[in-house]
């Protein structure tokens, strides 16, 4: 629990500096950024869904940020130097991931403690 607390910490004085820093990025560089913001996010659901499940490990956390990350940027590197968009790859795979995680941590969230039915007509 205190590894979730820091990292939300972690992501609120990150989220405070940058809206309080003005960074302009070129725009070849938005591909880039959008799947790693987007690999970022996979790892984040992903690691929420961990927690909440107990098997919360943090160097597979850190490992899958980075690797995926990396992966990430390095598939829409790869596509724009061999002109295809294989961002789209990228996006695609992080979206299900995402969405999939985002299921599981609703679905985890919902029946955590969920009551057997009683059927009390049965008695007599």
């Amino acid at each position: 629990m205190r590894v979730f607390i820091l990292s939300m910490i972690g992501l609120l004085i990150g989220i405070a500096v940058g809206l309080g820093i003005n960074i302009h990025l070129p725009v070849q560089y938005s591909a880039y950024l959008s799947v790693a913001i987007l690999a970022a996010f996979d790892t984040i659901f992903g690691g929420i869904r961990a927690m909440i499940e107990r098997k919360f490990d943090e160097r597979v956390f850190l490992t899958g940020f980075f690797s995926n990350t990396l992966l990430a940027a390095l598939l829409a590197f790869i596509g724009s130097w061999l002109g295809i968009d294989l961002t789209l790859a990228a996006v695609v795979a992080f979206g299900v991931r995402i969405f999939n995680n985002l299921a599981a941590i609703r679905h985890l969230l919902l029946f955590r403690k969920k009551i057997p039915f009683h059927n009390s007509s049965n008695s007599c």
